[in-house]
This record gives C-alpha cells, structure tokens and sequence, in this order.
C-alpha cells in the first residue's frame, strides 16, 4: 500500500473517498500523478488507479 503525497494517505483510502463522493477532484487528480510518476506503486495500487480511470472513462465518476 502507497502513500499519495498530498495529504499522505494511502491510495486505497483515496480510492474509498473518490469512490463514495462519485467525484475526482484536482487535489486528487494531483496527487494521483503524482503517485504515478513516482513509481514507488504495488500492484494494488495500480489496479485501483486503473479501476477509477476507468469508471471516469464510463462516467460513473465526475471530474471536478
């Protein structure tokens, strides 16, 4: 499990809040890319920014 800088909280607890709110906010944008970029991620956590990016793409989540 990784830690997203922003506001050092894991992704998975990233992925609960986004997924509970149905929105993506910048703040989250951010600090997702900035998980990514880092290359520090597991598996997991991959999945899990796959599985948002793709509910995007469907328009399960709005983007903020």
């Amino acid at each position: 499990m990784s830690i997203y800088n922003s506001m050092n909280q894991p992704i998975s607890e990233l992925f609960f809040q986004i997924w509970c709110s149905g929105r993506i906010t910048r703040t989250d944008r951010y600090g997702l890319k900035s998980a990514l970029l880092e290359e520090m991620l597991d598996e997991e956590d991959k999945a899990a920014i796959d599985r948002l990016l793709h509910a995007v793409r469907r328009g399960w989540l709005l983007v903020e």
